[in-house]
C-alpha cells in the first residue's frame, strides 16, 4: 500500500541540572553511538508526559517533574519519520542507572556541539545553545537519509 509514511511522535526530556542538561548515548539500534536527549515513543492512551515520565523510569532509573514544551522538531531518517517533542525537565529523586544507553554525560549549553548528536537533537541542541531555556515552542524539520 503507498502512500506517505506516518510520522512517529518521540517525546524527549531536556533534563536540567543547574547550568547542564543531560545527554545519553544510545547503545544499540538506528542509531548506535549517536549521543539524544533521552525519551522514547508515546504509547496509546498516554500523554507526553506520562510517556517521559516513563521512559525515564525504565531507561534511566530517575523520576523527573516534566514542564513545558521546549521545542518540537519533525525528522527523516531512513528507518521512518519522527516527530521529537523536547520537554523541558528536572530530575526529582534516584541516582542514574543506564539500562539502554552506554554513557551519559551532565553537559554545559556550550559544550552541546562536542558531542555527535542524532539529528534530530540537534535543531534543540542549538536552540538551547542561541536561547538558553526560555520556552517559546517551535517547529523545525530536519532530514537525514544515511
Amino acid at each position: 500500500m503507498g502512500g506517505y509514511p506516518m510520522t512517529l511522535p518521540v517525546m524527549a526530556a531536556i533534563i536540567q541540572q543547574g547550568d547542564r542538561v543531560l545527554l545519553c548515548q544510545r547503545a544499540e539500534g538506528a542509531l548506535a553511538g549517536k549521543w539524544e536527549f533521552p525519551g522514547g515513543k508515546l504509547e496509546e492512551g498516554e500523554t507526553p508526559e506520562e510517556c517521559l515520565v516513563r521512559e525515564i523510569q525504565e531507561e534511566l532509573d530517575i523520576s523527573i517533574e516534566v514542564g513545558s514544551i521546549y521545542q518540537a522538531v519533525h525528522a527523516h531518517y531512513d528507518h521512518g519519520d519522527f516527530l521529537l517533542v523536547g520537554y523541558l525537565a528536572q530530575q526529582t529523586s534516584g541516582d542514574i542507572t543506564l539500562r539502554v544507553h552506554s554513557d551519559c554525560a551532565w553537559v554545559t549549553l556550550d559544550e552541546l556541539d562536542q558531542y555527535d548528536l542524532a539529528e534530530a537533537n540537534i535543531p534543540i541542541a542549538k536552540s538551547l545553545k542561541e536561547k538558553g531555556y526560555a520556552t517559546g515552542a517551535s517547529v523545525s524539520s530536519h532530514s537525514r537519509t544515511d
